[in-house]
C-alpha cells in the first residue's frame, strides 16, 4: 500500500485509516456526519494526494487530448480547467478527468487514483500524435480546501489575491513553496485545490498553515466518507459507482461534456450511434421521505418489477432523507416519476427529482 506525504500527519489526528486505491487514506477522523456538516457550514480540508497527474507536452498536444477525450479541449486557455472523460471504442467510460491547460503549452490531466496505471497504459497505446507523455502522479501532493470560508482561510496564506472564477487556476506561493491553486471542488462548496511538489515535511508545513489560518474558522480534516456523501448531495458521478466501463457518457447524464460536433475522437462513431438509437437506461437521482438506507447495488423497482438499481446510495445527511443515483429503463426516467428502492425484499417508495439534492 503507498501512503501520501501526510500520512504521518493523519495518524497523529488519530483518523481512520483504510486501504483505498492502493493507498492507505484517512476515511473518517471523528464522524462522516459531523466531518460533512463542517464542510457545508464552514471549511474543511481533504487530503486527496492519491489522485493522479498525467502531463501532456508536444506540439501535437491539443491534438492529442482531441482524439483521447470526449469534451472540446479547444476551448481551453492557460489558467482554464475542463471536465472531461476518456472513452473506449465501444463508448464504455475509462475515466472521469480534468484537464488544466498550463501556460506553458503543457496540459495536465487529473485522473482518479484507482485508474492511475490503466489511464497512463491508454494514452500511451494511443499516442499516434508523438507526444510527451509523463505520470508524475507520485511527485505531486493535492489538499483540496472545501467550504463557504474556504476563501478566508486560503487568501490568508496566498501570496496573490484570490480572485478565481469556478474551473479556473494560477500559480502561487504558500509558505515560499509553489503552489498551483484551482477552484473546481467535488462538494458543490467553494473550495480550491493545492497541488505541490515537496517533501513530507513540506506537505505538513502546508496543512499546518491552512490549518492556522483557519482556526477561526473551527477548519475540520475531513475523510473520504464525507469526500462521498458531500459529492452525492451534489449528484456528481464517481467512478466505480455511477460510472465504468459498462457505462457510456450519455446513459450517464454527461452527454454535457460529449461533444459529438468536434474532429474525430475515439468513441466518436460509437456514441454518434447511441445517440441516433436513444439510450436504453438512464442515471436518474431519486430521494424518498421514507426511513431507509439505500446501497449500491440495490435494485430499483416498480409495480414489483425491476427497472434498474442504484449505483451510489445514503441518508443526505443535511436532509436527513434517503438519496441515490441510479440507473433505470429510459421510459422510467422522468422527472417526479415514482421508483422504489427494493431493501431486504421491501419496497420503498421514493421519486426522481432534480439535481443537486442539496441546493447551494
Amino acid at each position: 500500500m503507498k501512503r501520501t506525504k501526510l500520512y504521518s500527519v493523519h495518524e497523529k489526528l488519530g483518523a481512520k485509516i483504510v486501504e483505498f486505491a492502493g493507498f492507505l487514506m484517512p476515511i473518517q477522523y471523528t464522524s462522516i456526519l459531523n466531518e460533512h456538516k463542517a464542510v457545508r457550514n464552514s471549511v474543511g480540508v481533504f487530503d486527496v494526494s492519491h489522485m493522479g497527474e498525467i502531463f501532456i507536452s508536444g506540439d501535437k498536444a491539443l491534438d492529442f487530448i482531441q482524439y483521447i477525450t470526449i469534451n472540446d479541449a479547444s476551448k481551453l486557455f492557460p489558467g482554464r480547467v475542463q471536465y472531461s472523460a476518456m472513452c473506449y471504442p465501444d463508448g464504455g467510460i475509462i475515466d472521469d478527468l480534468l484537464i488544466y491547460k498550463l501556460p506553458d503549452g503543457q496540459f495536465m490531466l487529473v485522473i482518479n487514483a484507482s485508474n492511475i496505471e490503466k489511464d497512463f497504459n491508454w494514452m500511451l497505446q494511443n499516442n499516434k500524435f508523438n507526444v510527451k507523455i509523463e505520470n508524475k502522479s507520485d511527485e505531486y501532493s493535492l489538499i483540496a480546501v472545501q467550504g463557504p470560508k474556504s476563501k478566508e482561510v486560503i487568501q490568508k496564506v496566498c501570496d496573490k489575491q484570490l480572485d478565481l472564477e469556478y474551473y479556473h487556476f494560477f500559480e502561487a506561493k504558500i509558505e515560499g513553496y509553489d503552489i498551483l491553486i484551482s477552484r473546481t471542488g467535488y462538494t458543490g462548496e467553494t473550495g480550491y485545490e493545492l497541488y505541490f511538489k515537496g517533501d513530507e515535511k513540506a506537505a505538513a508545513e502546508i496543512w499546518s498553515k491552512i490549518f492556522e489560518a483557519g482556526k477561526e474558522f473551527n477548519i475540520q480534516p475531513i475523510g473520504l466518507g464525507a469526500r462521498d456523501t458531500l459529492r452525492l448531495e451534489m449528484g456528481f458521478c464517481l467512478y466505480g459507482n455511477d460510472i465504468d466501463k459498462s457505462t457510456n457518457p450519455l446513459e450517464a447524464s454527461l452527454g454535457w461534456i460529449t461533444k459529438l460536433n468536434k474532429n474525430d475522437f475515439i468513441s466518436k462513431k460509437a456514441l454518434l450511434n447511441v445517440k441516433a438509437n436513444g439510450v436504453k437506461r438512464k442515471l436518474v437521482p431519486l430521494i424518498s421521505d421514507e426511513k431507509a438506507f439505500p446501497r449500491h447495488g440495490y435494485d430499483l423497482t416498480v409495480d414489483d418489477k425491476k427497472i434498474g438499481s442504484i449505483t451510489s446510495g445514503t441518508v443526505s445527511p443535511i436532509l436527513d432523507k434517503p438519496i441515490a443515483l441510479g440507473y433505470v429503463d429510459s421510459k422510467y426516467a422522468n422527472l417526479d416519476t415514482k421508483i422504489n428502492f427494493l431493501i431486504r425484499g421491501k419496497e420503498i417508495p421514493a421519486r426522481i427529482v432534480k439535481l443537486p439534492f442539496v441546493i447551494k
